[in-house]
């Protein structure tokens, strides 16, 4: 490649280029975030992008940066999700060939919606690095041109042009917070945004599950994590770019490490005070605003994707409302009488609690007489009118028992 990748002059031709393609996603301010956290809050909202993800950025900003040789010959990757649709919908507004490598394991949303930007996909492997090995293997046979996912400068310089908007919109920002799989994304955005301001503070943000650059940071060179194991699956990777590495370890300040269970919170909060659904990989950056031991700062979250889905979507909604005690079950143990059903219903609507499931097993006991079992699944309105209902349920002498269960 002739053209020097990660400047100044890449990242201004880049962010020209890009808009060909690209929705303008603006920042919005948060309130709810900004009061918690007494800090200016603003997310980048690339969970609104074409295709659901900053991905595209990389794609057609590397797509252009090709001969119209390397183009003809069709171009080659490996994803599970979001640079799969980006390389695909950047191919098609340059008329070449797409071959995606996808893991079999690929939910049949994904695929489709990749296959309807025109490219060709192979389902090969269990995981990614099975797909990726697959993709070069292809490469070297039809002679592809390979598009890596992360580890390449130009789609790092790329995605950077979310930094250059961020800066056009919101001059005197003082923090970005930039989810990390394997480094890309925060390639770009902390060299821009460095460059442009060295005062700037980005911080990285994985998944616990996931941490390899923080690990590979740690020790100074490219680390390979065992295994991960996150509900993150946009960020789940084992081994960081090393072509990118040197840049993340130089211009990153700071990578807080997230819990899942931070990013199932993360996403009720999305949903009720914003009304937007951001993917588990999004959400890392929301989580970490709470990790920020700031104040008074503007601080900007890149929300990288949005593309999540509806089965996944269901059981994060509940495992939230279960966490916040807004959703709980209780066992109760009852005399096998007439009417005593009714009894608890009334003690439960009294206190307001809204029953959304009952289960009566008579068969907890050899005698019936002496207990039935009456599983009540019910909403309450957080942790403390749950414990108002139980300890009415108590008063009325029914012992009720919490019953560790999703819905």
């Amino acid at each position: 490649m002739s053209k020097e990748m990660l400047t100044l002059e890449a990242f201004e031709e880049a962010s020209e280029e890009v808009k060909k393609v690209t929705l303008e996603t603006k920042l919005i301010f948060s309130d709810f975030y900004s009061k918690l956290t007494e800090n200016k809050v603003y997310f980048k909202p690339e969970n609104m992008q074409l295709t659901g993800a900053y991905k595209l950025r990389g794609a057609y900003y590397k797509i252009s940066t090709l001969t119209k040789a390397e183009r003809e010959k069709g171009l080659i990757t490996a994803s599970a999700g979001n640079h799969a649709q980006g390389v695909a919908y950047a191919a098609k507004a340059y008329g070449c060939k797409a071959v995606i490598v996808m893991p079999t394991t690929t939910p049949l949303i994904k695929v489709n919606r990749t296959k309807s930007y025109g490219a060709e996909v192979v389902l090969y492997g269990d995981v990614y690095d099975d797909a990726c090995a697959k993709a070069q293997e292809l490469a070297k046979e039809h002679g592809y041109t390979f598009i890596h996912p992360f580890d390449d400068l130009a789609v790092a310089t790329g995605q950077g042009s979310i930094a250059m908007e961020i800066f056009k919109e919101l001059p005197l920002v003082d923090y970005i917070l930039v989810p990390i799989g394997g480094g890309g994304l925060a390639t770009g955005v902390s060299t821009l945004a460095k460059l442009l301001n060295p005062n700037i503070k980005v911080v990285g943000v994985e998944p616990e599950g996931a941490a390899c650059m923080k690990a590979s940071i740690k020790e100074g060179k490219v680390l390979t994590l065992p295994g991960v194991n996150t509900i993150a699956d946009g960020t789940a990777v084992k081994t960081p770019g090393s072509n990118i590495f040197p840049y993340v370890s130089k211009n990153l300040d700071d990578i807080i490490t997230i819990a899942d269970e931070e990013l199932v919170l993360a996403f009720l909060d999305m949903v009720e005070n914003h009304k937007m659904v951001v993917e588990n990989s999004g959400l890392l950056s929301v989580a970490a605003l709470k990790h920020l031991k700031v104040k008074g700062k503007k601080v900007v979250s890149i929300l990288s994707g949005g593309n999540m889905d509806v089965i996944t979507m269901s059981s994060i909604v509940q495992k939230g409302l279960i966490m916040r005690d807004r959703i709980f079950t209780v066992a109760v143990q009852l005399p096998d009488r007439p009417g005593t059903l009714s009894k608890v219903a009334d003690v439960v609507a009294k206190e307001n609690g809204n029953v959304i499931k009952l289960e009566h097993n008579q068969f907890v006991a050899i005698n019936r007489q002496s207990a039935v079992e009456l599983r009540i699944t019910m909403e309450a309105f957080g942790p403390d009118h749950k414990k108002q209902i139980l300890n009415k349920l108590e008063e009325e002498g029914y012992k009720p028992k919490i019953v560790r269960t999703m819905i």
